[in-house]
């Protein structure tokens, strides 16, 4: 069964297994489990360091319309691909939902 899709009120978590190094401006990571480098620009950078703080996709949203010049509904397209990807490359999951 396939994972349900990602909203702007999921809740995402990076995984323990991934080493996080920003180098001027954009980010590498690295999987551990899989010896896996990921290049990340300047946007998604930031996208990862507030899901690292807050898992929540809808503050990370929040923060990120505040801090770039950005439509919003574009945003949350972005923020929504970004986070699924990020799922699906297991270097993040979905938290269980609390309702």
């Amino acid at each position: 069964m396939a994972d349900p899709v990602l909203t702007i009120d999921s809740t995402v978590r990076t995984m323990p297994d991934v080493v996080f190094k920003e180098l001027r401006g954009e980010g590498v990571l690295l999987d551990m489990a899989s010896g896996i480098y990921f290049g990340l620009d300047e946007v998604s950078t930031r996208v990862w360091q507030l899901i690292a703080r807050h898992g929540s996709l809808r503050v990370v949203f929040a923060e990120m319309l505040e801090e770039f010049e950005v439509d919003a509904q574009r945003l949350e397209e972005d923020l929504l691909a970004f986070a699924s990807e990020l799922v699906e490359s297991h270097l993040a999951t979905r938290a269980p939902t609390s309702d």
